[in-house]
């Protein structure tokens, strides 16, 4: 999986924004606010990746267990399909 083209994502200040541009910007309106756990991810899925993979590198950046990566990185995961915004 991946996140489609398109997509950019900017840090400004402490906060992480992912901003629409190109023809994205015309099927998709507005910006998305990320925390620094989703921006992570969300970089994560800039190249093609595997969910186990991305779980994994959770888990070892964050030192938490697996079953809470897996949780967490689900919840973002299924959010980003929601909004059409991951080629599978």
């Amino acid at each position: 999986m991946k996140i489609k083209e398109g997509f950019m994502l900017r840090s400004v200040a402490d906060n992480y924004v992912v901003v629409p541009v190109g023809k994205a910007s015309l099927e998709f309106k507005g910006l998305i606010n990320l925390n620094h756990v989703g921006a992570f991810i969300w970089k994560c899925l800039e190249t093609e990746t595997t969910l186990e993979e991305i779980i994994n590198k959770v888990a070892k950046e964050y030192g938490i267990d697996n079953e809470l990566a897996t949780r967490d990185v689900t919840t973002f995961i299924n959010k980003l399909v929601e909004a059409k915004l991951l080629d599978n």
